[in-house]
Order: C-alpha cells, then sequence, then structure tokens
C-alpha cells in the first residue's frame, strides 16, 4: 500500500474512532445521575431533582419517573418535564436507571429468567427506604410513572408495591407482565394515556413493527386493570381536541383513561420524540399536569 493511501486510511480510522469517543462522552453527559445504591448485589444509579423550596421540615411528596426502553433519566426527565411542576407544588422527583444496554426494566418472565421483574422491583423499593433517609418524604404521597417499557415498570410497581406506591400514571405503557402475577394488597389508582396511532405499543395489541411480543389491546387491558379496581361503570370525560377521556366509576381505586386520536408512541404534552420514530405528540393534554392533578387527589389510605 501506498504511504499517501496508509495516510488517508489511518486518518479515516482516526476520525472514526474520535467520532466513537465523542458519542460516548455525549452519551455520557446526557445520561447523567446524581445518586447510586447497590441493590440485589447490583450498583443502580439514579438522577434526583429537589426543588430549591424543600424544607426538611416539610414532609414532601415524591414523584418517580421511570424512562423507556433504549431511553435513559435525563431523557425522562426532558420527556416529561416533571421539574417545572416539582418547582411550582414543591415535590421531589427521581428518575431511576434500568439496566443492561440498551437501559430497560424487567417487566415479565418467570422467576430467575432475565426479565423477572423482582430485581427492578427491589431497586426501587431499596430507593425509596433510601430518599426517606435522606429527606423528609411523605409516606402517603408515593407516586409512580413512566413511558413505554417504564409504563409497564409503573405497573408492576402498582403489583408489587401497593402498600408504598399511592397511584400511578401509565403513558404508551407496554404491559407484559401477566395478570395472575399481579397481587396488590390494595388496589391503586392509575391514570393512563395511549395514542390510538401507537405503532411501537400498539393500540389494537399484537406484535409491534419494533417488539415481537403480545401487547394486549390497550383498551380492554385497562377495563380489565378497571375490574380488578372494583368498578362498575366509566362515563365521559369532555374532549380535549383530539383527546378523549373516561372516568371509570364505583372503584375502590380510580381509574382514569385518555386515548389520543392520531397520538403516537410519545408523552402527551411532552417533549417531542422525533416523529418519524415515534409518531405524533399532542398537544392537547399535558399528561404530566393531568398526573399530578390526579395524584393530588390519591394519597394512600
Amino acid at each position: 500500500m501506498k504511504k499517501w493511501m496508509l495516510r488517508i486510511l489511518l486518518g479515516l480510522v482516526s476520525l472514526v474512532v474520535m467520532a466513537a469517543a465523542g458519542i460516548a462522552i455525549a452519551f455520557q453527559i446526557l445520561n447523567s445521575t446524581n445518586g447510586k445504591l447497590v441493590s440485589a448485589g447490583e450498583t443502580r444509579v439514579y438522577l434526583l431533582y429537589v426543588p430549591k423550596s424543600y424544607n426538611p421540615a416539610v414532609p414532601t411528596p415524591l414523584v418517580i419517573s421511570i424512562h423507556g426502553f433504549a431511553e435513559w433519566p435525563a431523557h425522562q426527565m426532558q420527556t416529561s418535564r416533571w421539574n417545572d411542576l416539582a418547582d411550582e407544588y414543591g415535590f421531589i422527583v427521581v428518575y431511576p436507571s434500568g439496566t443492561r444496554f440498551p437501559l430497560r426494566w424487567r417487566t415479565r418472565g418467570p422467576a430467575g429468567s432475565p426479565t423477572d421483574p423482582v430485581q427492578d422491583i427491589t431497586f426501587i423499593s431499596d430507593l425509596i427506604d433510601k430518599l426517606e433517609q435522606d429527606y423528609n418524604i411523605d409516606p402517603r404521597r408515593i407516586y409512580a410513572n413512566g413511558l413505554s417499557n417504564g409504563g409497564g415498570m409503573s405497573f408492576v410497581l402498582s403489583c408489587a408495591l401497593s402498600e408504598r406506591i399511592a397511584a400511578v400514571g401509565l403513558v404508551a405503557g407496554a404491559y407484559l407482565y401477566p395478570w395472575d402475577d399481579c397481587r396488590p394488597t390494595r388496589p391503586v389508582p392509575a391514570v393512563i394515556f395511549h395514542g390510538v396511532d401507537d405503532q411501537i405499543v400498539p393500540f389494537k395489541g399484537g406484535p409491534s413493527r419494533a417488539f415481537d411480543v403480545p401487547f394486549p389491546v390497550i383498551s380492554d387491558w385497562v377495563s380489565e386493570y378497571a375490574r380488578r379496581n372494583g368498578c362498575v361503570a366509566s362515563q365521559s370525560l369532555p374532549t380535549r381536541g383530539e383527546v378523549t377521556g373516561v372516568q371509570f366509576t364505583g372503584c375502590a381505586a380510580d381509574v382514569r383513561y385518555y386515548t389520543i386520536t392520531g397520538g403516537g408512541h410519545s408523552w402527551p404534552g411532552g417533549v417531542p420524540l422525533p416523529e418519524w420514530i415515534a409518531g405524533r405528540t399532542t398537544r392537547d393534554i399535558d399528561a404530566t399536569r393531568a398526573m399530578w392533578e390526579f395524584f393530588q387527589q390519591h394519597p394512600l389510605p
């Protein structure tokens, strides 16, 4: 090989290495976390936000917001904008991190399998313990919410930590945890959002273009959640542009369900994901604010 060709080749290799290093550094910056703990033998990390108004003398609500598959804590923070409401209302927000690469949550699978949720359940419980040690957390006002795989994890928490999680918010949730394994000690209030045109977790159920797994029909799944919460009927909520809602009634624990016509796999009212990946993000409802209003109404009994 001629020297000039070798120099060009080495230069190209150097550029590739530099680009890869730049991507890695950028990801580390984006995926910045500020807390860690050891749970079930694993070192786990999280991103914590404490508003300036926090007063150690006052019991403070805690919101746990859980990222989706292949996302990360800082991305969930940016997408949901929970910090804005934390400043407004004076609660603490924590964004826990999943495991493996891409980051994900274990939300299905038999005991001892790679997808057994027990380690992630333990992590969230240990994280609550850690924050209760460090801050004056109101134990009656701890809430979980998440997007996609994180919505599925929030559902798992409603089943496994119902004595600690007061209510949940589920956005474009991937609900793969078997109903037979869901044995809460109390019914958990839930507010649920799903886009009718979601191409990643299909509204009509079944496998998607991204995941060859048996997603449930969303409206059927919500009806089962409501049935298990003792609901006996439902009534329509006022339509907000492309958003329609249902409030289940006669429940032991409330269930509220919003569907977004034309909505994709995204956080309503949040920072949009690229439309070619996730579809449209509606501006007709702010899921974060709607969740907080719901959460405020539902502390632990």
